[in-house]
């Protein structure tokens, strides 16, 4: 599939068509609104016909003569073409006055990957936006990260994604909501205001425009289908999260489990990480207070649990959660155009849908990758354990597990007593500079950051060479073209697979395999005997 190969040069097309396919149509109250359709209905459409589940996420159907908006892969009666409008986000649809589909459910659809894929600041803002920053910094918090005044941030995202900044907020808080409404037995007062509302009224009026029922309708009809909610434990005890939250994480296919959980669970740090029973557990530092999550691959979804300390960090959990997996990647189209290789095309063909193992913390990811360098990978976890004991918040798990501390933040790592650290002289003082820079804010590694300044920044740190900063640019800025061609690792497997296992000679033959350079790093460690690549609780058959 070509969908995603594009995917810049759409965006550009977009944009330069920006003036031509905006259509002004009548709006509430007699306003004008702007909405803006997705240009190539022919393909869009034919997607809809095969009820092809690959683009869900990618694009959204409207249905003018039920005022409904659905997947591509919606189940329903194919509507006629003259019925139909197609929208780059849940929002745009949402605006245009449609609500949401009861059956095919699109606010649960997996992210687009463009988003993650592509680098430009509209990107950018939805990956902030996803984090939940509009909820907790307003438009002017969003729009001062992205350096950008909130009037051009509002004309841009209108014109790329057809919704200004609010409206994709208010988009995201309807569907926590109903994530809360269906696995929780809170009162609706506290759910309002834990998803983010800012009053009753508003969250009553927003999840009845968009899914057509009220709060109450919507909790009795989870009910009859789904099973009874956990009891939600009020307050907390001795620092744990004590508000537990059930959800799935839905996923593209094929989703290949065992590097993706493999490498998580080999390189786990203890105290802040673990693999128990079936599900790799982890420690999440969110911007409310701690939180611990427990996730396990299933053939159709991810299975998530939460234990929060404010639930009002829902939003921000499932999209840490969802980039550490790497989620909304497509891996069809990626699969298809790295398969064009003859030496990558087997190893595609052994272990499709590969994803990039990432972070819920990109600055922690950043300091495990020094801690990392040129040592073994058990060292590196030794390294970072004793950190996390010495320096990191006690939290409490709740599920009787061996999570004891979050990962301690890059300013208390700045801080720290340099003869405490016991690695050679030149990688601590590597450490602290980077833990430095991330504390004053002059490197940014979060979802907003731009990546090309950000690899400048990390450069011109002392003993961050280029595989370091590939590493952080993979697993930590989300780069699907990163490419750390030094690692031993890389060089082991395309030897192994008949490629290339010189530097030079190896990045030349990679040049066919951008943008997606990262995916073939991860189809190549997977073709090695390494215990990255073994899940410990996978059940030796692909989850499809």
């Amino acid at each position: 599939m070509e969908w995603a190969a594009g995917v810049e040069e759409r965006g550009r097309k977009r944009r330069e068509a920006t003036a031509m396919s905006q259509n002004r149509q009548p709006g509430p109250a007699g306003c004008v609104r702007l909405e803006v359709v997705i240009e190539d209905f022919d393909r869009c459409y034919s997607a809809v016909q095969s009820k092809d589940p690959r683009f869900d996420g990618w694009f959204f159907t409207a249905v003018t003569s039920t005022g409904i908006y659905c997947r591509p892969s919606c189940p329903a009666q194919t509507p006629k073409p003259a019925n139909v409008r197609f929208y780059p986000t849940a929002a745009a649809a949402q605006q245009a006055g449609f609500r949401a589909c009861k059956r095919c459910r699109p606010d649960a659809a997996p992210g687009s990957p463009e988003w993650n894929a592509r680098a430009d600041m509209v990107a950018r803002a939805m990956r902030l936006i996803a984090d939940g920053v509009v909820d907790r910094e307003g438009v002017p918090g969003l729009a001062a990260r992205l350096a950008y005044s909130p009037r051009q941030l509002e004309r841009l995202l209108r014109a790329e994604v057809g919704a200004g900044p609010v409206a994709l907020a208010r988009s995201q808080r309807a569907q926590t909501a109903r994530v809360l409404i269906e696995t929780t037995d809170l009162p609706m007062s506290a759910l309002a205001f834990a998803a983010g509302f800012s009053s009753i009224r508003q969250f009553n009026d927003t999840v009845r425009e968009v899914f057509a029922g009220s709060p109450s309708e919507l909790r009795l009809k989870a009910a009859g289908r789904l099973k009874p909610p956990p009891r939600t434990e009020a307050g907390r005890g001795a620092g744990g999260p004590r508000q537990r939250i059930d959800l799935r994480l839905p996923f593209r296919r094929p989703f290949w489990p065992d590097h993706l959980f493999g490498h998580l669970g080999a390189t786990g740090v203890p105290g802040c990480e673990e693999v128990r029973a079936d599900a790799y557990r982890r420690v999440l530092d969110l911007p409310r207070g701690p939180a611990i999550v427990s996730l396990a691959p299933r053939p159709d979804h991810i299975d998530c649990r939460l234990w929060l300390d404010d639930l009002r960090d829902l939003t921000t959990a499932i999209a840490r959660c969802r980039r550490l997996l790497d989620l909304d990647a497509d891996p069809q189209a990626i699969d298809a155009a790295l398969a064009r290789d003859e030496r990558l095309g087997p190893l595609t063909a052994k272990t499709p849908g590969q994803r990039v193992p990432r972070s819920v913390d990109e600055s922690e990811m950043a300091l495990r990758a020094v801690l990392g360098q040129q040592v073994s990978t058990a060292a590196a976890r030794t390294h970072a354990g004793r950190l996390v004991a010495g320096l990191g918040t006690p939290v409490t798990d709740p599920e009787g597990g061996g999570l004891t501390h979050t990962f301690p933040p890059a300013g208390r790592l700045a801080e720290v007593d340099p003869d405490a650290l016991a690695m050679p002289e030149a990688r601590r003082r590597s450490f602290l500079a980077l833990a430095r820079a991330l504390a004053g804010g002059t490197l940014q590694l979060g979802p907003g950051a731009d990546r090309t300044e950000a690899r400048a920044r990390l450069g011109e740190l002392p003993g961050l060479g280029p595989w370091t900063t590939e590493i952080i640019a993979m697993r930590a800025l989300g780069d699907p073209d990163a490419f750390p061609v030094g690692d031993l690792g890389v060089r082991k497997a395309a030897a192994q697979a008949g490629l290339p296992a010189q530097g030079p000679e190896l990045v030349v033959r990679a040049e066919a395999w951008r943008p997606w350079r990262a995916y073939a790093v991860q189809y190549l460690w997977s073709s090695l005997d390494h215990p990255i690549n073994r899940w410990q609780a996978h059940t030796d058959q692909e989850v499809a």
